[in-house]
């Protein structure tokens, strides 16, 4: 069996990608191994698909903290024998990329974002400048690429020229079924349950004017506004509703594992995906929380962001807010609720558009990138391995 190591620099618990990565590749025949970041509330994490490995860190944020852990994973990497190297992102990627180098082995290079246009990265110059420079060195010399959605393969190949492979972050296929009742999830019956979900609840999300939107003057009445996740803005999220006294309105839960998330997402009525459009990254994201709200059932509240757009448009599953003043979020979501006609033939779409939108369909690409590689003899590094190569999108 050869063997794949995956490395990420967050917990690896609630990453849905990697562990759906890993589940695919595990079910190829891989013996597959994960490399992430231990933090301080870490739960155990002991999956039948893969050896996980979480690296201690001293630095948890910052420049710092990547460059700890770059040091610490190639050594990590370095005295272990790997067929196949996986780095997910461009924080992970430098010590991939030596390591493959030095052992002469194959690397997989998965992008999830635009790492160098995210607004955490532009919003420090020095900062930027340094992550630009790597990217600029290491992607033209990737042999293989993939990145989440056919917008962002197009932005690398206009800036560095390589061919990424298109493979969506879709949930796992769930029937419809029942659910666990809501008073059992600490969730009120008697109020209709706006959610936003993620573990990248950060700036320019459109979190803090979802949370005005649910001021009294803006006139939403019955609802509750459920945040389940973590980021930046989390902490100034829990100020504004204690600010505007909104105790009552406004609920917020810890990240969690994708099973459980999947039960709270069940009873949304509405499900929100506000990006905004300030930086490159933002404007061609695909977030992993509308296909979650598309498995659910839930009609989705989202930006006009293009990719958004498509898929919301091309499905008839919910609506598009123009903008991200506080009172048209709160008359969207006011029409959203008071529509029943609307939020039925949105909820039957979503379960439908479910059964083609799902890891399922989608793994049929990484049984196409990763099946050149069981075989007999690995492809040594120096022989390029380009994407544009690969099949067609299935």
């Amino acid at each position: 069996m050869k063997s794949v190591h995956l490395s990420v620099t967050n917990d690896v618990l609630t990453d849905q990608r990697v562990n759906k990565m890993a589940q695919s590749l595990h079910r190829m025949g891989f013996r597959v191994f994960i490399t992430g970041v231990r933090r301080s509330d870490s739960k155990p994490f002991d999956p039948d698909y893969a050896r996980v490995n979480r690296l201690p860190m001293c630095f948890q944020k910052k420049f710092l903290f990547y460059a700890e852990y770059n040091i610490r994973l190639f050594f990590y990497l370095l005295f272990r024998r790997r067929d196949i190297y996986h780095s997910n992102d461009l924080d992970s990627l430098p010590a991939n990329y030596l390591c493959a180098r030095i052992r002469r082995k194959p690397l997989v290079y998965d992008a999830h974002e635009y790492f160098t246009g995210t607004a955490e990265v532009i919003s420090r110059p020095p900062v930027h400048r340094v992550w630009k420079s790597l990217e600029r060195f290491l992607l033209p010399r990737q042999d293989l690429m993939i990145t989440v959605n056919q917008s962002m393969a197009r932005l690398y190949r206009e800036e560095y020229g390589v061919k990424p492979y298109v493979i969506r972050n879709l949930p796992r296929y769930k029937p419809p079924r029942g659910f666990i009742p809501a008073d059992e999830l600490s969730l009120p019956s008697h109020l209709d349950i706006i959610l936003m979900q993620g573990t990248g609840i950060n700036v320019d999300r459109g979190a803090e004017e979802l949370l005005e939107a649910m001021r009294p003057e803006f006139g939403i009445r019955h609802a509750l506004l459920l945040f389940i996740g973590s980021g930046d803005v989390v902490p100034k999220l829990k100020r504004m509703a204690s600010t505007w006294d909104l105790g009552e309105r406004v609920l917020f839960l810890d990240k969690m594992p994708p099973d459980e998330l999947y039960e709270y997402t069940l009873h949304a009525k509405v499900g929100v995906s506000l990006d905004k459009d300030t930086n490159i990254n933002h404007r061609y994201s695909l977030p992993n929380k509308l296909f979650d709200y598309i498995m659910a059932g839930v009609p989705q509240l989202c930006s006009s962001l293009p990719e958004l757009v498509n898929i919301v448009k091309k499905y008839d599953t919910g609506l598009i807010a123009v903008n991200h003043e506080p009172a048209h979020i709160a008359t969207c979501i006011q029409e959203m609720l008071s529509d029943k006609d609307r939020w039925k033939r949105w909820h039957t779409h979503s379960l439908e558009a479910a059964r083609e939108l799902c890891w399922e369909k989608e793994e049929k690409q990484v049984d196409a990138v990763y099946g050149r590689f069981i075989s007999d003899s690995l492809p040594p590094s120096h022989l390029k391995v380009r994407a544009g190569n690969l099949p067609k999108r299935l």
